[in-house]
């Protein structure tokens, strides 16, 4: 039946997305195995799903990493003019209580004690890139929406800053703890936190080591839907039919404002040339309050697989 539904997969108790059609046959295969990202698409209303299933702790490990990159190369060749439509392309995670914690802290600390500052240039610009083409979205005529169901710290709230609208649950939780060891966020907060909501208020939120909620992030304008606990999956797909009259006009008005922010890849990934500088300088205590860190990841990620 072209283009309609053969199988429909379900992923929890209220989450039905549809991932064997025509079209999904018509989409390079490897999207789907990847190791890390659970990724389907619902050709209903032209969205692709994806989720953040981490292999341990819920951060960007380089395997994280090198799943996005494919995602981000494959997803153009099977979607666009001529191809398989894309209208929508939404990100949530599969952690239970956790979006992202963020960067590996476990490899900045060997690569900080190995005083290996190429590696941890070479891990943020991959990280800058990431976020780059997630910002122009792909190239491709779609909405990108992030969908928050836990706590997205660091790299994790970075990350979202480059996605057009973020959906967030109630109980959803961000922040920025680099401070907290003597480091500061350096793939995307300083230069679009600054651009959204202004230097003195990315400033201080930086600066704070402070936890915020979904609401104080939504009265900043940083997330733009609230959904009460438990139904952030329904209310992303409210906020997909509510836009899909809208879409070309959504569309057209992000990427003017992009055009505004005018924002380089270049100026990122100086800011995370500085970030791995500033890394370098860490004292020991500084170091073993991120060791800290890394070991309640850890902790975290083993009862999430007991679970």
């Amino acid at each position: 039946m072209d283009g309609g539904i053969t199988q429909a997969i379900p992923l929890s108790n209220d989450e039905e997305l549809f991932a064997e059609s025509a079209r999904h046959a018509a989409l390079p295969q490897e999207l789907f195995q990847l190791g890390e990202l659970d990724v389907l698409y619902d050709d209903s209303n032209a969205t692709l799903w994806t989720f953040m299933n981490p292999d341990g702790r819920p951060s960007f490990t380089p395997p994280m990493l090198h799943d996005f990159e494919r995602w981000q190369e494959l997803i153009p060749v099977g979607f666009g003019d001529g191809a398989v439509p894309l209208r929508y392309l939404v990100l949530g995670s599969r952690a239970p209580d956790v979006f992202c914690f963020g960067g590996d802290l476990a490899l900045f600390e060997q690569l900080i004690r190995k005083r290996d500052r190429e590696g941890l240039v070479h891990y943020g610009h991959r990280c800058c890139a990431i976020l780059d083409r997630n910002i122009r979205s792909l190239g491709l005529p779609m909405l990108t929406i992030g969908l928050v169901q836990g706590a997205a710290l660091g790299g994790g709230f970075e990350a979202l800053l480059s996605f057009d609208f973020i959906v967030a649950e109630r109980t959803a939780t961000f922040g920025l703890p680099e401070i907290m060891f003597g480091l500061f966020p350096g793939m995307g907060a300083h230069a679009l936190l600054s651009r959204k909501i202004g230097s003195a208020a990315a400033e201080r939120l930086i600066l704070s080591n402070e936890t915020y909620t979904a609401e104080q992030m939504y009265e900043l304008g940083i997330v733009h839907e609230l959904a009460e606990p438990g139904d952030g999956l329904n209310a992303c797909r409210q906020f997909i039919k509510k836009s899909d009259r809208r879409h070309a006009g959504l569309v057209g008005s992000r990427r003017a404002m992009k055009r505004a922010l005018n924002l380089e890849l270049a100026e990122l990934n100086r800011i995370t040339e500085m970030w791995a500088d500033t890394a370098l300088e860490l004292r020991e205590q500084d170091l073993k309050v991120m060791n800290r860190l890394v070991a309640a990841q850890a902790r975290l990620a083993e009862r999430i697989a007991a679970a």
